[in-house]
């Protein structure tokens, strides 16, 4: 799972700024495993600087705009009626009548809610009055035909 992108070089410890860091403080400890572009790392110093970033520095150099992932085994369970994107993109949506509308293919975030993108285009709210229910074993997502936009 992606948590982060190697940014920009900060200091002169080969340290660099997370791009797109997980909130996740967690990810971010010394001693902290991850993986670049794949490959296993460990990171040796972080801390944040302007604006609240996170700096990094792992134990083997690394390329800008590498991507920086975590196995989807070591992410904490997530609270009841709540989800990680990557487990909504590819279901299926119905209406309340079970009528499809399409697979989920993205998930954006907004400044209000989250929005469920179908793969024609259209977006779901994800609110509750939107969003009736979530099934992640049967890979269904019930809405309110009427919030579709």
């Amino acid at each position: 799972m992606p948590i982060g992108r190697v940014g920009r070089p900060h200091g002169l410890d080969g340290a660099f700024v997370v791009e797109h860091a997980s909130d996740d403080d967690r990810r971010w400890q010394v001693g902290a495993s991850l993986h670049v572009d794949g490959a296993p790392a460990t990171i040796e110093v972080s801390r944040r600087v302007g604006s609240g970033r996170r700096a990094i520095r792992l134990d083997r150099p690394v390329e800008r705009g590498a991507e920086l992932t975590v196995e989807r085994s070591e992410l904490p369970s997530p609270e009841p009626d709540t989800y990680y994107a990557f487990q909504l993109v590819g279901l299926v949506v119905v209406d309340e009548g079970r009528d499809p509308l399409g697979r989920v293919i993205a998930v954006h975030p907004g400044a209000a809610n989250d929005n469920l993108e179908l793969e024609d285009g259209r977006l779901v709210p994800l609110i509750e009055d939107a969003v009736r229910s979530v099934d992640l074993e049967g890979r269904t997502i019930v809405v309110d035909r009427g919030f579709l936009g």
